[in-house]
């Protein structure tokens, strides 16, 4: 089967990666899942980033299914801001998109006119979508698109292979810090590193977004910067320091996790609550300086649910079609 996959990973028509490293995490994910799936199938890729070209149009029409690979693509009003970069006039080439652990980008209004019609054209009324959280799957109950599973976000189900128990209950000997460029609060940022550094022998900090390091520098504190890159992530996660994870970075969060890295996520927006209200991700508002310190201090015990059964049926329905053909 010839595959094509909407990727939040690439940021221009060109195959140039997604400036945000929490992009390549989504894509290393779904990429992992398409390939359960599909074994070594061809698989072509459009950016989700950048409107679709003549090229990414024979993509489409060329492939046997057509899949959207996560992230918080979903708005109520994509004529005014669509992350996912498609029009009503795309819906014509479009063949049928299936979703594959895709968001809601925030709290918002029910969908207008322009988002139903958009939707309902470019998504599949045959397969199941699968969404990354409740809060998706009911805004799109909303419009009338109720073939839809909600799987929680791919990047977390690897999360059931793992022996939740290993990971430690208390305080380590050092701190992993994110924070995100494009939701700055300088002064409360400021207090959550006076507390890490309080706490903790070295904080360490991860620059996941392109302007990440820039804020970083511009709180002025001491901290131990590591390079922008997920193989530095990786080497850290794979280094004998004893670290918790504290941040704003959702991913880089769930990328600890699955190191068995104790991690707390400070909640931004809409993606960190709604998932771990359905999962139970560590999760608390980023103001709640108490509960932050109060998580250091105290034993705690990390319960991730993971719903296999939902996971499972999502990918049995490719499976079968895959035998076949």
């Amino acid at each position: 089967m010839k595959i094509c996959l909407f990727d939040p990973g690439i940021e221009d028509n060109n195959g140039k990666p997604s400036s945000n490293l929490g992009d390549l995490i989504i894509q290393e994910a779904v990429m992992r899942e398409l390939k359960d799936i599909f074994g070594n199938s061809p698989i072509e890729k459009i950016s989700t980033q950048s409107k679709i070209d003549n090229d990414g149009c024979k993509k489409i029409q060329t492939s046997d299914l057509c899949f959207v690979g996560g992230t918080n693509l979903l708005s109520s009003n994509m004529d005014k801001y669509n992350q996912w970069k498609i029009s009503l006039f795309d819906t014509f080439v479009m063949r049928n998109a299936i979703l594959l652990g895709v968001g809601w980008w925030q709290y918002q209004d029910s969908p207008n006119l322009y988002t139903r019609f958009l939707l309902k054209s470019a998504l599949s009324n045959s397969y199941l979508h699968s969404v990354r959280d409740s809060y998706t799957k009911a805004k799109l109950a909303s419009i009338g698109i109720t073939n839809v599973i909600n799987t929680g976000c791919p990047t977390m189900w690897s999360l059931s292979q793992i022996k939740i128990d290993q990971i430690p209950r208390n305080k380590s000997e050092n701190a992993l810090l994110m924070l995100t460029d494009y939701s700055k609060n300088l002064d409360l940022d400021k207090k959550l590193i006076e507390l890490l550094l309080s706490k903790y022998e070295e904080v360490f900090v991860w620059p996941q977004g392109s302007q990440d390091l820039e804020y970083i520098k511009s709180l002025n504190v001491s901290l131990t910067i590591l390079d922008r890159s997920l193989d530095a992530l990786d080497a850290f996660l794979k280094s004998d320091i004893q670290f918790d994870y504290i941040g704003t970075r959702l991913h880089g969060g769930i990328r600890c996790l699955l190191s068995n890295r104790r991690s707390l996520i400070l909640e931004i927006d809409n993606r960190a609550k709604e998932i771990a209200s359905d999962t139970g991700l560590t999760t608390v508002p980023r103001n709640d300086l108490t509960y932050i310190s109060q998580w250091i201090e105290k034993s705690s015990e990390t319960k991730i649910r993971i719903d296999t059964s939902s996971i499972n049926k999502w990918k049995e329905q490719f499976k079968m079609i895959y035998e076949i053909s």
